[in-house]
């Protein structure tokens, strides 16, 4: 698996990270949309896909199903323009225990 980073997220968060240097940006109209996309990136040779934390929080299960058996892709939730959401869990600290097997102490 190649060492690439792709980004799936509303249009503005996609330029963003574009003039970050992301190359591989995907801006999704709707969560149709997105469910599709975010399938064919967890497919590909990518070693990390960021997106937002409303799409990942509609796709969890589909997160899970297609991510819980490897180790890559690394699915990281970031927040969008309108900022974060409140959760009960940390994705990110879920993802280093799954990842390295050791839970984050706050």
């Amino acid at each position: 698996m190649k060492s690439n980073v792709a980004v799936m997220a509303d249009e503005d968060t996609v330029i963003g990270f574009r003039l970050g240097g992301i190359k591989e940006g995907y801006p999704v109209k709707n969560m149709d949309e997105a469910g599709k996309v975010l399938e064919d990136l967890i497919n590909k040779d990518f070693s990390v896909i960021i997106t937002t934390e409303k799409i990942g929080i509609e796709f969890r299960d589909t997160i899970n199903k297609l991510t819980n058996e490897r180790a890559l892709p690394m699915v990281i939730e970031i927040p969008d323009k309108s900022g974060s959401i409140k959760r009960e869990s940390d994705p990110m600290s879920e993802l280093i225990k799954r990842v390295i097997g050791v839970e984050m102490v706050k």
